[in-house]
């Protein structure tokens, strides 16, 4: 486990160890996690220039005020958007691209536990958020990302560690019941999907991680059963229980995975592999088992998920289900948009 002493001392670094002005893209950036992080960046970093996404004009308003307060020598642009729509992420695309050069960090974590609903671009809601609007992002701005002179990273926040069987025939998840078989399901796509991009563009890194227990929105806005039980058992342990890593820590460990040499791209060199790493913190194993190998699936310590998922990952390429996931992202970007990528 990396140690909350090594990630501050590692955060306090990033002032001195990469350059000012780092550019960076926080999607669902409005609540939970990535209002965590994004505060701790801010707070962290050199005159940074921060886009945040998310879909409430209140939240954006009042975050953009507290960066401010933490670090005035930044930038916090909010960009009031509906991301489960590949459309309105094509346009929040534009509006980086017509602005910036490069981009150091894209960090990702929308998400949700409705499922069943269908967008106005006929994708599944969840799958929307989870998978699609995700990868959209990534390929949008890789050019520019791969343009940084320095830090090179994606973060995308979900379940790594929680990867299970892909159902193939319904990637978009419309007949599965079983939220443990969603979950799963969902997060090995999301790791799959990385090591496609991390197979075209070397010279990024790309990172999967679990938060762990962390006190989010997810469940907001939901109805039925699932919602229902899922509130109520949160409120009921939460009584007896400390149940959630409280706000600055999870922000603390986020930035460290963001910016971190732990988590370096395949190629590039020490200058696009973050802070270097302190005494006795070991470079992470990626999720073909190899150091360093550019793709990470993160547990909640900060650490490789392990020889199981491991395995499993190498049984989907196997299967060939690194191409099958990816010519599906494809296809839904070509049939809605008519490209693959801005």
């Amino acid at each position: 486990m990396v140690s909350l002493t090594d990630v501050q001392a590692s955060n306090s670094s990033i002032v001195s160890s990469l350059p000012a002005g780092l550019v960076a893209v926080f999607v669902g950036a409005t609540s939970g996690i990535g209002e965590f992080t994004l505060l701790q960046f801010a707070k962290h970093a050199r005159q940074p220039r921060v886009y945040f996404v998310g879909r409430s004009q209140e939240a954006g308003d009042r975050i953009a005020a507290e960066c401010k307060a933490l670090n005035g020598d930044g930038q916090y642009t909010f960009i009031k958007a509906d991301t489960s729509l590949l459309s309105n992420v094509d346009a929040v695309c534009r509006d980086i691209k017509s602005k910036e050069t490069v981009v150091n960090l894209l960090f990702l974590t929308t998400g949700t536990l409705k499922f069943g609903d269908r967008t106005a671009e006929d994708l599944h809601y969840a799958a929307a958020l989870i998978t699609y609007s995700r990868t959209r992002f990534v390929v949008n701005l890789l050019p520019l990302l791969r343009r940084a002179p320095s830090l090179r990273r994606v973060v995308s926040v979900l379940a790594a560690g929680k990867e299970g069987p892909v159902d193939a025939s319904n990637l978009q998840g419309w007949r599965m019941t079983n939220m443990l078989a969603q979950r799963g399901h969902g997060a090995s796509q999301v790791t799959l999907a990385l090591e496609a991009l991390a197979a075209r563009a070397p010279d990024v890194s790309f990172v999967h991680n679990f938060p762990g227990s962390v006190k989010t929105h997810l469940i907001r806005g939901g109805e039925g059963r699932i919602f229902a039980v899922v509130g109520l058992v949160s409120r009921i342990v939460g009584l007896f229980v400390d149940l959630y890593l409280p706000p600055e820590e999870c922000g603390a460990r986020h930035v460290f995975l963001a910016t971190s040499a732990k988590y370096p791209p395949r190629t590039g060199g020490e200058g696009t592999a973050g802070v270097p790493l302190p005494e006795g913190v070991a470079v992470a194993r990626g999720t073909d088992g190899r150091s360093g190998s550019g793709a990470y699936s993160i547990d909640g310590s900060g650490e490789s998920t392990g020889p199981k998922v491991e395995a499993l990952l190498a049984g989907f390429r196997r299967e060939g289900l690194v191409d099958t996931v990816w010519q599906d992202t494809e296809a839904q970007f070509t049939r809605i948009t008519g490209r693959q990528a801005i």
